[in-house]
């Protein structure tokens, strides 16, 4: 049985992950305070969270602070040009277990990236002094139809 469960978590400097299977078809939404070195997507329980930038193997798919996609050390897709995140920005990303697509202040980038494989959990990270507020309900802006926040597995005895 699924049950929902708010959950903000604020990111600064070295570090924050987050390891909730990802059951359902969720949206997550990161408001970028200071900007610096930071990512936001999916992930494997095998990731290296010491390696970062995320996106060097298969275990890891997610948009860089630079608005490339990256999985396996490959460039999947990017951000255009004049649509960087910028400080203050928005950023939502919705997963539906093939495509990771990206948001940007509540508007669709269509720039999707697939590649990862099995249960993955949101990952986020940050480095160089960046500092982000995730949300992973009560978003800014609402998600695209047939998306919400995570959802938690819980078992009741």
């Amino acid at each position: 049985m699924a049950s929902s469960v708010w959950c903000c978590l604020r990111c600064c400097r070295d570090g924050g992950t987050g390891h909730i299977p990802l059951k359902e078809m969720p949206a997550v939404q990161l408001d970028t305070q200071h900007m610096g070195i930071w990512g936001i997507g999916v992930a494997t329980q095998k990731v290296n969270l010491n390696q970062i930038p995320l996106g060097r193997d298969v275990h890891s798919l997610v948009m860089r602070n630079d608005g490339a996609l990256y999985h396996n050390n490959e460039e999947k897709n990017r951000l255009p040009a004049n649509s960087l995140p910028q400080e203050g920005d928005v950023v939502g990303i919705t997963y539906d277990h093939v495509e990771l697509n990206v948001y940007l202040n509540g508007k669709n980038m269509h720039c999707p990236a697939s590649g990862i494989r099995g249960t993955v959990y949101p990952v986020v990270y940050v480095d160089d002094s960046a500092i982000l507020d995730c949300q992973f309900s009560e978003f800014y802006h609402t998600p695209p139809p047939g998306f919400e926040k995570i959802l938690f597995e819980q078992q009741i005895f």
